[in-house]
């Protein structure tokens, strides 16, 4: 690669002229000068690849191999939006260039991993860990460990850690499935990282989020009907149950994908929330959290994700009804689209402005890019057997 040209720009990141060569192909692609602003990459998890795209001209840039089992692979950005950090399945930690379409670095740091975390100030990359369980944290220029936080409970037990997210004064929060607790680290002194403990917040949390504002830490229970809060402004307060019964009413229904959390939609005070196991999306006041609501979908959702400005949430579905899209409107609270794009409909992605949403139709190896006012389809791209789509605006939001 001959690099001509690096400068930065505090409006749309990195600026460079290079000439790459694709790590799957013997051929080469020139990348012209370009932001990294309407940039992104789509998990190809089937060949443990990353296709690297921009979302401008809806167009794939390159593709890069060699990154492991990316059957459950999550993407954070750097700050200035030139890295992707892809946490593997397989505990691979990789550090993807994406303007050279190469990796920069990477490493397999554990056994089984689930997700990770940049922190505030983007110096620190976290991993949680199922195996072994535990949070670990590098320096995300070079990737050298330098904090390990082990999951331990009870009698010397490990835990898998679930939920990790990132939140504001340098501290990551996080899960642990079998101890039923939630902790903060507080990572600001990464010599002396600060460990706040909750204990019984209930029973196997599996997933969490934190509101975008930064407040908020909410873990999915999947042991009960409920969830729990805590309130990070007031930490001291301790960790509270809400939504306690939701499904107390309803029928017993096998859970074929846990419903993610993560991308959850707030529209004004209100956030829509995937019901576990139930054909419903949750409706809660976000001033008290308490439910006020529920829209009835057609199977059980996944991702309940809001369309920047609120309007409209869009829900996929686990099998088998996954390949359907539900488009609720958040003033009705009522379905008013249903689009069937194909079977294995697994992760949605809006642009930053909301006027297009990119779709990974799994099992079509597909990619299908639809217009968000008319809900029609507008390009198609090939992809290897696509899961995760991230966007580079990811690198200025907390908690993604």
């Amino acid at each position: 690669m001959n690099l001509l040209a690096v400068k930065r720009s505090s409006l749309v990141g990195v600026f460079l002229v290079a000439m790459t060569s694709l790590c799957h192909a013997e051929q080469t692609v020139e990348l012209t000068p370009r932001g990294t602003g309407d940039m992104g990459v789509v998990v190809e998890r089937a060949s443990g690849s990353l296709q690297i795209i921009e979302h401008s001209s809806d167009t794939s840039l390159a593709s890069v191999e060699g990154l492991g089992d990316l059957s459950h692979a999550s993407v954070v950005f750097s700050r200035d939006e030139r890295y992707a950090y892809v946490f593997g399945r397989d505990g691979g930690l990789s550090k993807v260039d994406i303007l050279n379409a190469s990796v920069d670095k990477r490493l397999m740091q554990a056994g089984n991993s689930i997700g990770g975390a940049i922190s505030t100030d983007g110096k620190l990359v976290a991993v949680s860990n199922y195996e072994p369980g535990g949070v670990r944290i590098f320096d995300s220029g070079t990737l050298e460990l330098l904090i390990d936080i082990p999951a331990t409970y009870g009698n010397e037990q490990t835990s898998k850690v679930v939920g990790l997210v990132d939140a504001p004064g340098n501290k990551f929060v996080f899960s642990l499935y079998d101890a039923n607790e939630t902790w903060i680290a507080d990572v600001s002194d990464v010599t002396k990282p600060e460990i706040t403990r909750f204990k019984d917040i209930g029973a196997a949390p599996y997933d969490a989020l934190i509101t975008p504002d930064g407040r908020y830490y909410i873990a999915g229970l999947f042991g009960e009907d409920g969830l729990a809060l805590l309130d990070l402004w007031y930490p001291e307060k301790g960790m509270r149950k809400i939504l306690e019964g939701y499904a107390e009413h309803d029928e017993t229904l096998p859970v074929y994908k846990m419903p993610h959390l993560e991308g959850w939609a707030i529209a004004g005070n209100l956030a829509f929330l995937p019901a576990v196991g139930q054909h419903r999306v949750l409706v809660v006041d976000t001033n008290d959290w308490t439910q006020i609501g529920s829209i009835d979908v057609i199977g059980q959702p996944v991702f309940v994700m809001a369309r920047p400005g609120g309007r409209h949430v869009w829900v996929n579905f686990a099998v088998p009804d996954n390949r359907y899209i539900q488009i609720i409107d958040t003033e009705t609270r009522s379905v008013i689209q249903q689009l069937e794009p194909g079977p294995g409909v697994l992760h949605m992605e809006f642009s930053s402005r909301g006027e297009e949403v990119w779709l990974s139709v799994r099992d079509e190896d597909r990619l299908d890019i639809y217009n968000t006012d008319t809900f029609e389809r507008t390009t198609s791209l090939p992809a290897q057997k696509p899961s995760g789509i991230f966007f580079t605006q990811r690198a200025h939001m907390g908690g993604l």
